[in-house]
């Protein structure tokens, strides 16, 4: 993919604690897991994570060869498969300081199923090691560099939509709404049901499409009553099931990654 990043695979420094002033940031580095459906059906979210984080002074990498992190397959059952695919990311990402996802369902997978899928296995602690390492793009501006306003802007009304894994496999739901009231011209307006589902659930919306449609036109009936110019979510699965949505019913609301809201895309 066409993402611009450092061509260089790294550039070590320590991160024992969040950095406190610019200079310390231009000594993070990250390599960036862009994940399988940003790479394929949204490569300007990949440009504006990019874009965000060169802006902060992080060195970004892009490792090249990366695939899907093998959540579908888990999902599945086909577990030794998904081990044999995050076995290959663990090294791939091997030595990265920091590892950077756009995504909250690949990073919880990282996080959350990697150390299990390759447990008693050569690769065990360095599984361990790369989920240690491995943040969401919102947890990582928050926690890690310590950023609540990217002194960015941002024309238009906007609202939040919680992914599933973001907020309930790791637990995030302050970080992103933080961050989006940091933006000059946002004006943030709360979903009625922001946490519950937009129906994608990867395969699940192939498996069963008509619950995934009544589950999606629901969560679209709230999106629009919001009075929002756009929807916000942090998992590319959620875009694709509410922009696909929001298109067949010719709305005037757009969804958006977060990133693309904090690189300072221009009006709504």
């Amino acid at each position: 993919m066409s993402v611009p990043v450092n061509d260089s695979r790294r550039e070590q420094t320590s991160s024992a604690a969040p950095p406190k002033s610019g200079e310390a940031r231009r000594r993070v580095s990250v390599s960036l897991m862009i994940t399988c459906l940003a790479d394929t059906f949204f490569p300007e979210v990949g440009v504006a994570v990019v874009t965000l984080l060169r802006r902060l002074g992080v060195t970004v990498a892009f490792p090249e060869g990366q695939t899907c992190c093998g959540m579908p397959l888990f999902n599945s059952g086909y577990h030794a498969d998904a081990a044999a695919v995050a076995a290959r990311t663990v090294d791939l990402f091997a030595g990265t300081e920091h590892v950077v996802v756009p995504s909250g369902s690949c990073a919880w997978m990282v996080k959350a199923e990697y150390p299990g899928l390759l447990a008693g296995t050569p690769r065990e602690q360095a599984a361990r090691d790369l989920a240690s390492r491995t943040r969401e793009l919102s947890q990582f501006l928050v926690e890690v560099l310590g950023i609540e306003n990217v002194e960015s802007k941002f024309a238009g009304k906007v609202t939040y939509h919680d992914s599933c894994h973001l907020l309930r496999g790791l637990g995030e739901s302050r970080s992103p709404r933080t961050l989006l009231r940091g933006v000059r011209g946002v004006e943030l307006v709360e979903l009625s049901g922001a946490d519950e589902c937009c129906g994608f659930g990867g395969s699940f919306s192939v498996r069963l499409p008509e619950v995934s449609a009544a589950i999606l036109g629901k969560k679209l009936d709230r999106v629009e009553q919001s009075g929002a110019d756009c929807v916000v979510a942090c998992d590319a699965g959620c875009l694709m099931q509410m922009s696909g949505g929001l298109s067949r019913r010719r709305s005037r609301v757009r969804a958006l990654h977060l990133a693309q809201i904090l690189a300072g895309e221009e009006g709504v």
